[in-house]
């Protein structure tokens, strides 16, 4: 043992001295290993500082000089490696101590002394450099405090102070000099350049800093943050509500760190974070706040408060803000904007508000947690109906409105209280416009399930006719033909199954779309017209007119950019029923053909719903700019992206990726970038069609141009996703194709694999019975074997690996015939180990290895004679049974060919025949004709 240590280390001395540092470093790795002596490993943990050194891999070269010092504090060596490794990482003070040492030790050693002078002058620099910074942010602080200096020079400080706060030195320049206290006073100043600063200042103080953050919320205060966050000025209350949530992030984070090991921990993060979050509930209903400030509450809130894992099953923050805020929340919902006395609201308050409850209710763990919000929401929408104020009366039915959106089961339980809906259908023929537009509204998402589209069907499409027809305000009539829209479709993709007349469908869609293109008309309205189409293009036909209208297309687009962010969903919708990316389940044709018998509906498919006219659409979409659009709505900070929204996105996506020709264009207008958030937040099956759609684009495009710099990297979990069993066997076969494609482009992505456990999983795979997911995993092994992590796998005794490759070998299917070969190929010359190891895989091993020498395929020739190469070079023994075989027949004939495309085959051919000869297995005639030897 002590002898094969030995060997290594000077074989890394004279690799090292060559300059081959790479070799060095191995064979040092290699004799650690097998090293049992302390001393000993300490010199080579010192070597193999200085290859890292070399490396420039600094990190690593300050562990292994630790580790050597561990063993002897006199390695005067290691000490000095240490320093130049800590110097580069920038830990000067460290780095000054052991090149102080290094000099005592060696005083007369130049090298020391020089390091010495270096380390010297950097920590002069570095004080300079940190004097310089404290004087910059008085002189600022100076500027800024001095009301006389002109307006310019105290913006251009105050931005100044914003660059400085980005830095850790300058954050905590201005936290240490009472910077928070000029924040303030800026932040009380009415001048909105120098607001933005002090928020944007804030920002680089509290980023990823519990401590200081906790510092801030108590100077500053909530209630002048909530403030700001208020403010008419949208710039402003956005720049706030950033602030915020970089400081919830902070907070939260510190509270994991802290939290570990202590059960029912109250921290003072944890009282900061509900004061915060009491503040924010506060601002809801308040009438100072304006409506984007209360948007930007609503959001926050969004964000912060529902788990973010169903795993985690604590839920009691939610617990708490419904307890302190529900009703806050629903005196938001139930607002209506034309009725004075209540809050500003924008047009995405009543859908933020929706989403709010929505995700309250879902973090729910139980039936009695969810009794109880059903107690609160009837009981406001009681109490405000049962007033003889019709405004109050107005109030109930906007809550019950918002709450059909959100947690639609509370929202039909409130539907349901004794006379809400009779109130709805009456309203509806009120004179008053502000009363019908509510009434119609609640009407339109009461109808959204079967029993209640029925009755509505009954007692409200009349209605809905007559006010479409012959109302006189364009907001009412769009409402009331979505009304129609919707009760219009409740057959869903059914063709049998239509509500209304033969092409009374296309009537409303068309209507729908003039109304779109009408830029006379307010965007709500304009946003009702979608949210019809979104109902409508379920029928084919509808779908076609739609597409050819590039005009509405455009409109469409322009809208999903625009500050209405409550389109999102109803933009998502009818562009998932333009693709047909919506999942149909096919009947089994034998309960088809029972249903017939039994004379039961049976559901049928549009014509036009046939794969060649999806096709056509999807490429008039393209056309008509739809990626764009798509980029732009992943892009919204806006509660009204909801993972259905996100769902829904991934879905059109995907089917915008279906034919190969058309990858090109998509990832080219940014859809491929659009896809990596919509992998981590999405509803489960959303997250699935966006990782089948990156494994499309991975294939066939290279990915290092469709997701430039480190995006790269972010493309593996998802692929490695769709490698379970509740996965569809094309999407798993199409994830082993990009992972093969990924793991053929450097050995950070094939770590990178490997680090999400993926190796496991794609061996599996090679065990599939269906042959193209079983060729497919054995590409990507092959591929993946080329790091040394995985060739390591193959070394295991315990396991059937080798034996799998040599087999696979010997397939008909090609395809796993030319990956199994290949791996062998490449292994094999790696680990000469693993070859005296192939002939008690399989008894067949030789015909198999003969059978690919006498392949049709070049590539499988060239493979096989690879194969035996370099089982040659790895043993003689093994030599002789080749040698014995047909395999030297076949040997001398691929060597002899004068095919330059084979030149490959006729090298390795021949070197097999020469090692045959250094053997002495064979001997060369004059005539070059080989033959055994007697």
């Amino acid at each position: 043992m002590r002898e094969l240590e030995n060997g290594a280390e000077e074989e890394g001395n004279n690799h090292f001295k060559a300059g081959d540092v790479q070799q060095a470093l191995s064979c040092y790795t290699k004799a650690l290993k097998i090293s049992d002596c302390q001393s000993e490993s300490a010199v080579l943990y010192r070597n193999r500082a200085a290859c890292y050194l070399k490396l420039e891999d600094h990190t690593k070269a300050e562990a292994d000089a630790t580790k050597a010092l561990d063993v002897d504090q006199g390695d005067v060596k290691a000490r000095f490696r240490r320093a130049q490794a800590l110097q580069k990482l920038g830990r000067l003070d460290q780095a000054f101590t052991d090149a102080q040492k290094c000099a005592q030790l060696e005083p007369k050693n130049k090298a020391f002394q020089d390091l010495l002078r270096q380390l010297g002058a950097q920590i002069q620099q570095k004080v300079a450099q940190l004097s310089s910074t404290d004087s910059r942010v008085q002189q600022m602080f100076k500027l800024l405090l001095d009301s006389s200096a002109p307006i310019s020079d105290r913006q251009k400080a105050a931005q100044n102070l914003v660059v400085l706060s980005r830095e850790d030195a300058g954050a905590e320049q201005i936290f240490r000099n009472d910077g928070v206290k000029l924040l303030q006073n800026l932040l009380d100043s009415q001048q909105e350049d120098l607001i933005l600063s002090a928020l944007r200042t804030l920002v680089g103080l509290c980023t990823g800093h519990q401590s200081r953050t906790m510092a801030i919320v108590n100077e500053v205060g909530m209630d002048r943050l909530c403030g700001v966050m208020g403010s008419a000025a949208s710039t402003v209350s956005l720049s706030a509500c950033h602030l915020i949530q970089v400081m919830f992030e902070a907070l939260t984070e510190g509270m994991k760190k802290e939290i570990r090991g202590k059960d029912e921990a109250i921290l003072p993060g944890e009282t900061t974070l509900r004061s915060m979050l009491r503040h924010l509930i506060d601002m809801l209903p308040a009438s100072s706040v304006s409506g984007a400030g209360r948007d930007s509450a609503i959001n926050l809130l969004v964000k912060q408060v529902p788990r973010k894992s169903l795993k985690n099953p604590d839920n009691s923050l939610t617990l708490w803000v419904i307890d302190q805020g529900l009703k806050k929340i629903l005196e938001v919902a139930g607002t209506v904007p034309e009725v004075k006395g209540g809050p500003l609201l924008t047009d995405n308050t009543p859908m933020s508000c929706s989403v709010l409850l929505n995700k309250l209710y879902d973090d729910l763990k139980s039936d009695k947690e969810r009794e109880n919000f059903n107690k609160l929401c009837e009981e406001y929408v009681q109490y405000h109906f049962g007033s003889s104020d019709m405004e109050s009366k107005l109030r109930a039915i906007q809550t019950v409105s918002v709450l059909l959106q959100g947690p639609s089961d509370v929202g039909n339980r409130t539907l349901e209280l004794s006379g809400i809906m009779d109130a709805v259908i009456s309203l509806c023929a009120a004179e008053n416009i502000t009363h019908q537009q509510v009434a119609v509204e609640a009407l339109i998402h009461a109808a959204g399930k079967a029993k209640r589209a029925s009755f509505i069907t009954a007692n409200g499409v009349a209605l809905l006719k007559d006010l479409y027809k012959k109302s006189e305000n364009d907001r009412i009539r769009v409402r009331a033909l979505v009304g129609l829209c919707k009760l219009g479709s409740a057959g869903g993709t059914d063709f049998s199954m239509k509500q209304f007349a033969e092409g009374s469908t296309l009537k409303l869609a068309k209507q729908c779309r003039k109304w779109l293109c009408n830029e006379a008309l307010p965007l709500t309205s304009r946003r009702w017209a979608i949210e019809g189409l979104a109902y409508l293009t379920l029928d084919a036909d509808v779908k076609e007119d739609l597409v050819e209208d590039k005009k509405a297309l455009q409109a469409m687009f322009e809208l999903a950019k625009s500050e209405d962010k409550t389109v999102l969903y109803a933009v998502g919708s009818t562009l998932v029923n333009c693709t047909n990316s919506y999942d149909v389940e096919k009947p089994d044709p034998q309960m088809v053909e029972l249903a017939k018998y039994a004379k039961q509906h049976v559901p049928e498919e549009h014509p036009k719903d046939a794969r060649s006219f999806v096709e056509k659409r999807v490429v008039k979409l393209l056309e008509a700019g739809v990626v764009s659009a798509l980029v732009c709505m992943v892009k919204q900070e806006s509660p009204a992206l909801t993972e259905a929204c996100r769902e829904c996105i991934a879905r059109v996506i995907l089917a915008l990726v279906e034919r190969q020709e058309d990858r090109g264009l998509v990832v080219a207008q940014g859809g491929g970038k659009a896809l990596l958030p919509l992998v981590s937040e999405s509803t489960d099956r959303g997250k699935i069609k966006a990782a089948q759609a990156l494994a499309k684009i991975t294939i066939t495009s290279n990915p290092e141009i469709a997701f430039p710099g480190e995006r790269v990297y972010e493309v593996v979990r998802p692929l490695v996703s769709l490698l379970a069993l509740d996965c569809t066997m094309l999407q798993n076969f199409e994830a082993l194709m990009a992972l093969t494609n990924l793991a053929g482009i450097s050995e950070r992505l094939r770590q990178k694999i490997i680090k999400e456990k993926a190796v496991p999983k794609i061996e599996g795979y090679m065990f599939e019975e269906h042959d193209m997911v079983r060729a497919a995993a054995t590409e990507c092994m092959c591929n993946l074997a080329l790091s040394t992590e995985v060739q390591k796998c193959y070394l295991a005794t315990d396991s059937d690996r080798l034996k799998l490759l040599v087999l696979y070998s010997g397939e008909d299917d090609e395809r796993l015939r030319k990956a199994a070969s290949g791996t062998l190929a490449m292994l094999t010359g790696e680990m000469p180990e693993l070859c005296t190891r192939i002939p008690d895989t399989t008894s067949h091993w030789l015909e198999i290895f003969q059978a690919l020498l006498l392949g049709e395929s070049q590539d499988l020739r060239h493979r096989g004679a690879v194969i035996v190469m370099n089982l040659m070079q790895a043993d003689k023994s093994l030599a002789e049974k080749l040698m014995e075989s047909e395999a030297l027949e076949i040997l001398s004939v691929l060597a002899k060919g004068d095919d330059p495309k084979q030149a490959s085959i006729q090298k390795a051919a021949q070197r097999c025949l020469d090692l045959a000869t250094e053997y002495g297995l064979i001997r060369s005639n004059e005539d070059g004709v080989n033959g055994k030897t007697m």
